[in-house]
């Protein structure tokens, strides 16, 4: 019975979504206690969901000021020769920019963060997929994917979990496992060269200069339909528009003014003079999480202080950025806890648990053999619905028990259960995905119904390539 209602419970989630029938958080509160009740267990519900803000709280910190400290990078301009060198290679191509997207992604994806992945490349790009109506969800899909292919790196999470469990060097699970990344990879590259394909022919191909001149067009129209509109409300929105000239005009001018900022190289919280100081720090931010001096949460809470004081010395302007990236912070903080009422439930209830073992006792014995096999195929779908917790601490251990029993080294079955990541990079349950769709004002369930399919094909390429390669 409790299989049955965890899998009822993922699935009533997914489609309330998927259907825009519920915001993400509202779901993730709400389904989860309505069959916290039905199990029986609803008087329970405030332990569960305790124990789970409590397993995901020092996440929701990490997030919060990564994304402080990333956003305060982005005002100073410290992704600027970067954001330049990708849109000089895009040249206003849509299929240049969906490729650059996908390179971007894996590149930032070195540092093992996926939220810090998601918050430079959706500042970088999304100012030119908006200037040219490319499709955002083609963006969010392309980033989720390439960081998923990249979150297998040894510091990344998902490999330390593995060689953990079955109590293996991570770096025998690893670099066996590098040319089939690498051609996984190539598959996300080749992927993104098609959805460019599809966008430039929907859109045609253009110069900067060219998009520049049609939104000045369009913005003149609209200041016309505006003006004329005569008096009261609607004319004096329109006259505001047209003498306000670079921003202090209606609400969906200044929106557009914020959501371009990150091109503009005269904004005013650039800091030239500090660009190395700035580039310093990040990089021994960035040493600093692969060497595990400090906890990652700690370690975002006191380069975000740092950055702050040094960049913007003076409390009004430290607030004022504090108030740029309020919104975000909100969003992704407040669904991370939403989380967590969700994962809460799915262990304290045991569905969890009788999920994984109804999954591991379906499997035919006559696919014992073939276990690697069939941990990489089962990876897809328990890695999107559980946690990394989950299912390399509770499923691959009986997985890899079974292998074992029919002479499957237990190096296999850990490579073989990292084929699921670029598919669970885009699971309800990693907190990241919701940096990546809020930033990119793309509604969770476009970008699930979206990217599914494409990231389970990059998944089993990658476990064939393992499998070609004789290392699966």
């Amino acid at each position: 019975m409790l299989t049955i209602l965890g899998f009822a419970m993922i699935a009533t989630f997914l489609v309330l979504i998927m259907m825009k029938k519920m915001s993400p958080i509202a779901a993730l509160v709400l389904i989860p206690a309505l069959f916290c009740v039905f199990v029986g267990k609803g008087a329970n519900l405030g332990d569960y969901v305790i124990d789970g803000v409590t397993s995901l709280a020092p996440t929701a910190a990490m997030l919060m000021f990564a994304i402080v400290y990333f956003g305060v990078m982005i005002d100073v301009g410290l992704f600027d020769p970067i954001v330049r060198g990708i849109l000089k290679f895009a040249k206003a191509d849509p299929m240049r920019i969906v490729v650059g997207t996908a390179i971007l992604a894996a590149i930032v994806s070195l540092d093992g963060d996926g939220s810090t992945t998601f918050m430079i490349t959706v500042s970088a790009m999304y100012p030119l997929y908006k200037r040219l109506k490319m499709s955002l969800v083609v963006m969010t899909g392309v980033a989720a994917m390439a960081n998923g292919v990249m979150n297998t790196l040894p510091w990344g999470g998902p490999t330390a979990r593995a060689a953990t469990a079955l109590k293996l060097d991570a770096s025998d699970i690893f670099v066996p496992m590098i040319p089939a990344l690498l051609v996984g990879l190539l598959g996300v590259f080749v992927l993104s060269y098609f959805l460019g394909l599809r966008e430039r022919k929907r859109l045609g191909v253009l110069t900067l200069d060219e998009v520049l001149v049609e939104e000045k067009v369009e913005e003149k129209e609209t200041e016309t339909v505006l003006v004329g509109a005569g008096s009261g409300a609607s004319g004096t929105s329109g006259t505001g528009k047209v003498t306000g000239g670079s921003g202090s005009g209606t609400d969906a001018e200044d929106d557009d003014e914020e959501r371009f900022t990150v091109l503009d190289p005269n904004r005013a919280t650039l800091r030239p003079k500090l660009y190395w100081f700035n580039a310093l720090v990040t990089a021994t931010l960035l040493t600093a999480m692969i060497m595990e001096w400090l906890p990652i949460p700690v370690l975002f809470l006191l380069g975000a202080a740092l950055v702050l004081t040094v960049n913007f010395p003076h409390i009004p302007d430290q607030k004022a950025r504090l108030a740029a990236h309020a919104d975000n912070v909100l969003n992704v903080s407040g669904m991370v806890f939403a989380a967590a009422v969700f994962t809460g439930v799915l262990q304290g209830t045991g569905m969890v648990d009788h999920m994984a073992r109804w999954m591991v006792d379906v499997i035919p014995e006559g696919m014992g053999p073939h276990m690697a096999l069939v941990t990489g195929l089962l990876s897809l779908p328990l890695t999107y619905f559980m946690s990394n917790d989950g299912f390399y601490f509770g499923v691959l251990p009986v997985l890899a028990e079974a292998g074992a029993a029919h002479g499957v080294s237990p190096l296999e079955m850990a490579r073989a259960s990292l084929v699921g990541q670029p598919l669970h990079m885009s699971s309800p349950l990693v907190p990241a995905v919701y940096v990546l769709v809020g930033m990119a004002k793309v509604e969770f369930g476009d970008h699930t119904k979206f990217v599914v399919k494409w990231a389970a094909l990059t998944c089993l390429i990658i476990l064939g390539a393992g499998m070609l390669f004789g290392i699966i």
